[in-house]
């Protein structure tokens, strides 16, 4: 019962509770001074993306991904994700960071260049699954920006928790078990932030060109969504209809990694047809509905880091579930490094109370509720007469998220008698806030600032980002910092060479390999 579980856990005390481990991955285009898409190479100051831990790419060279270690605070973790968004900036030259999902001035696909890995084998895989995602979906999709959140909590709480509750598997299956339990009221409520964070209600008309929509004019540059909170997580952003089939299970580790290993040896027939290679060159890993688990596009994964050369899928069943990835998160345009203090705090206690809150397992009739409960609140949740799914009927939007805001309020006071502060029950009020009229949700303050300014979205973005670097250039950097960041750098360009210098195996094989383990 959610109570027995909100009670046990209010028996705990600060030690045995032990805190978040958290940590985020931060995605945003490189620009240049006209607003399009940059087309120079990854800078050389910014290491390797293939090897560097804390500066990668995405899909597209110009999409960097600036990825935090995992830290046990919000300001440790913010501090870090700020000291390399500063480096980054002092080696842009005359380009900007973009702050916004949606992209940059675009050109149609051929203006997206896939990002490059060097001459590896595992260099090559990567660029190779991205040349399957552009034949597949198109690059423009892949374009957009997004935060992803990680957050797990320590060994010394799960023991704690297992023994409390009487469990008698392995901490592993435990942990596993538990992490699916969170994942499942995720699931249930993950409408709640695309609602509280989408900040994706515009877009440059460059990205539409020739696309039906049902997007308004904002400016002759700039269409929106009416009630749209996040363009990015709705049908013209991260959907497709290949994967609108697969029903992948999130009601416990076992269906779920078997439902995903079908869709990873599922034959997808348009894939087929397409072949994996052309004129002698990959341009796919496979012809599955999925080339590898990455692929699946989802609001949240629960994680295992992988070994070198292990499938993603291999790592989760033979060690369990080691975090949860939260994936649906818009960039903040508003803050210089896409997220804030509040956002972290209250995503811990929103996910915290999906351990805690009851989670029976999701049939197939729930899972289509909420996947309409998603989709209409990303495309009309600004929309006071919204109704959705919750608790078995339908409920106003603002009515159904003031109910679960309320149900945040014991939890948020009985962490902050632990860790002696206000964090928790500031950023729940900062979102009562705006439930309450007192504050804009982040779209429509988007959409207002944008309004308010007379620019669109590319020129609106521009400046944000420009104000963003020059925030960022001005403040500068600890010197300790700046010299660790250029280490590492330099460190990832050598591993980098003794990668391709060790590679012996053509890439055919290397590839064959792969599909084989």
């Amino acid at each position: 019962m959610a109570e027995s579980r909100h009670s046990v856990f209010r028996q705990f005390a600060a030690s045995d509770w032990g805190g978040f481990l958290k940590g985020v991955e931060k995605e945003g285009l490189r620009v240049d001074s006209n607003g399009f898409i940059a087309h120079t190479p990854h800078p050389e100051a910014l290491g390797s993306a293939l090897t560097h831990p804390t500066i990668t790419t995405d899909y597209s060279e110009a999409l960097l991904e600036l990825i935090t270690p995992v830290c046990s605070s919000t300001s440790e973790m913010l501090e870090s994700l700020r000291n390399t968004h500063k480096f980054v900036q002092k080696h842009l030259g005359d380009e900007v960071f973009w702050p916004a999902s949606m992209p940059c001035e675009l050109n149609g696909d051929a203006s997206i260049p896939i990002a490059e890995y060097g001459t590896s084998n595992s260099g090559r895989m990567k660029y190779v699954y991205r040349q399957g995602l552009a034949v597949r979906y198109g690059r423009m999709m892949q374009s957009i920006a997004g935060t992803h959140y990680n957050l797990s909590l320590p060994d010394s709480f799960w023991e704690k928790w297992q023994a409390v509750l009487g469990d008698k598997q392995s901490l592993q299956d435990f942990k596993s078990d538990q992490y699916f339990w969170l994942v499942r009221n995720f699931r249930r409520r993950s409408w709640m932030l695309m609602y509280l964070f989408g900040t994706s209600p515009a877009l440059d008309a460059s990205f539409v060109e020739g696309v039906r929509h049902d997007l308004s004019r904002l400016d002759e540059r700039t269409w929106f969504g009416e009630h749209a909170t996040s363009l990015r997580m709705g049908d013209l952003g991260y959907h497709n209809n290949a994967q609108s089939s697969l029903n992948i299970c999130f009601n416990k580790l076992s269906t779920y990694t078997q439902t995903l290993d079908r869709a990873i040896n599922t034959n997808w027939p348009a894939y087929e047809a397409l072949g994996t290679q052309r004129d002698g060159e990959f341009i796919q890993i496979n012809t599955n509905v999925l080339q590898i688990e990455n692929e699946y596009y989802s609001a949240v994964r629960p994680k295992r880091t992988a070994q070198s050369g292990e499938k993603p899928i291999h790592a989760l069943e033979s060690r369990g579930v080691e975090y949860v990835e939260v994936r649906c998160l818009d960039l903040d345009p508003f803050s210089p490094v896409g997220v804030s203090e509040a956002q972290v705090d209250f995503l811990d206690l929103f996910l915290l109370d999906c351990l805690l809150s009851d989670a029976p397992h999701i049939d197939d009739d729930e899972c289509e509720r909420l996947d309409d409960n998603f989709k209409d609140t990303v495309a009309k949740g600004r929309n006071p007469e919204l109704e959705i799914w919750q608790a078995g009927k339908r409920t106003v939007i603002g009515d159904a998220a003031t109910a679960l805001l309320d149900q945040l309020e014991p939890l948020a006071d009985l962490l902050d008698s632990w860790t002696g502060s206000d964090a928790y029950r500031q950023a729940l009020s900062a979102q009562q806030a705006v439930l309450s009229g007192d504050r804009l949700v982040p779209s429509a303050r988007v959409l207002e600032s944008m309004q308010a300014s007379g620019l669109g979205h590319r020129d609106w973005t521009m400046k944000m980002a420009i104000r963003h670097q020059n925030t960022l250039r001005e403040e500068g950097m600890d010197a300790s910092v700046e010299a660790a960041l250029v280490a590492a750098s330099k460190e990832s360009l050598a591993e980098q060479k003794r990668i391709e210098a060790a590679d012996t195996l053509p890439f055919s094989e290397f590839l064959e390999q792969y599909l084989r383990s």
